[in-house]
């Protein structure tokens, strides 16, 4: 008897169409939101974007980074600096700006894939903090203090006037508007590619070496180039991201760039919490982190507690996370990659 591999289902059918319209709605949001509104949809987008890429590494890669950081810096540090130095555009130094965290990330693989588990995640932070040292040295760009895009990049910068012209806004209206629509075209970007990444075939092999890496070895895996696929993937899309934030910021330093706390320890915060191992799971969690930032961010350290615990009890309570637990409630996957087979001839919808 001939089977169909399938992996959609009436849940991903209904929700691509909810997507569609939502994104519709998104594009379209600076037409009828105001400045506010488009300043925290741009927060939320990157905070995704750097939480889809680090679920990448961790929860399908099985590599648990805490050195994130130094990509978002090193993405950020080159855009400015090409700006600064070279007299780039801002807008297509953000590509710069993901280029130079790639090419930090293949000496820091070199050395952290030679460490395992607790070692590794040390090692990727211990990695960071060296290049953020590295980067305070950097005099032309402030050193320690930091220094901010000219005056005439940012009212230069690519589209700006444009916008200004199509909306009726003010400059630096017009640059969080640009900022944004650059963030949704980079969340959906990522989103679109993991999950689509995650149906094919390297989607099973990675699955595998993140579950047992002896056991994808012994049915021909190629374990490392697997590592290396996602360590090296992810460091590139945490460089436009952390370029781009600080695009929309105007004002670098190396405290605020290579910030663990900001960069790493929220992004685990908000995979954790939504879901690890799951694409719906960052979206969640970015969410409830809005959410509580929102409500919670004028009581200081009362703030920071209650992160820590409701992480501590959703991780007691939801091992998987908030998503893991409607999933396993409801069954509802909106980015299924199961694969299931139905009758009909053997065919395969992945590439």
């Amino acid at each position: 008897m001939s089977y169909t591999v399938t992996t959609q289902t009436s849940a991903s059918r209904v929700a691509a169409i909810a997507g569609a319209i939502g994104i519709v709605v998104l594009i379209a949001l600076p037409f009828f939101a105001g400045r506010g509104t488009i300043q925290d949809m741009f927060f939320i987008l990157t905070m995704l974007v750097l939480a889809q890429f680090w679920n990448l590494l961790a929860g399908y890669g099985g590599l648990v980074s805490i050195g994130q950081q130094a990509f978002v810096g090193m993405g950020a540090y080159a855009m400015f600096g090409v700006v600064i130095l070279m007299g780039f555009d801002p807008v297509p130094s953000i590509l710069l700006g993901g280029v130079a965290a790639l090419i930090v990330a293949v000496p820091t693989a070199f050395f952290a894939f030679r460490l395992n588990g607790a070692y590794f995640a040390i090692g990727t932070w211990v990695i960071a903090e060296v290049v953020r040292l590295l980067v305070a040295q950097w005099k032309t760009l402030g050193g320690g203090t930091g220094t901010s895009l000219p005056r005439d990049a940012t009212r230069d910068m690519w589209f700006v006037e444009l916008i200004q012209d199509m909306l009726g806004v003010r400059s630096a209206a017009a640059r969080d508007i640009l900022a944004y629509w650059l963030a949704l075209i980079l969340a959906l970007a990522t989103i679109g590619g993991i999950y689509w990444l995650l149906r094919t075939r390297r989607g099973l092999a990675l699955a595998a070496v993140r579950d047992n890496t002896e056991a994808a070895k012994s049915v021909g895996v190629d374990a490392g180039r697997m590592k290396w696929i996602v360590f090296l993937t992810s460091a590139f899309g945490t460089g436009l991201a952390g370029a781009l934030i600080y695009m929309q910021k105007a004002r670098i330093s190396p405290d605020a760039a290579f910030s663990v706390t900001d960069w790493t320890a929220y992004v685990i915060f908000i995979v954790v919490i939504g879901g690890i191992g799951t694409i719906e799971g960052p979206i969640l969690g970015v969410l409830v982190f809005f959410a509580l930032q929102s409500l919670l961010a004028d009581f200081g350290s009362w703030y920071l507690m209650t992160l820590g615990v409701l992480a501590i009890v959703i991780m007691l309570v939801a091992p998987r996370g908030l998503w893991g637990l409607v999933s396993e409630r409801t069954g509802l996957h909106l980015f299924p990659i199961r694969r299931t087979l139905s009758g009909g001839k053997l065919t395969s919808s992945e590439d």
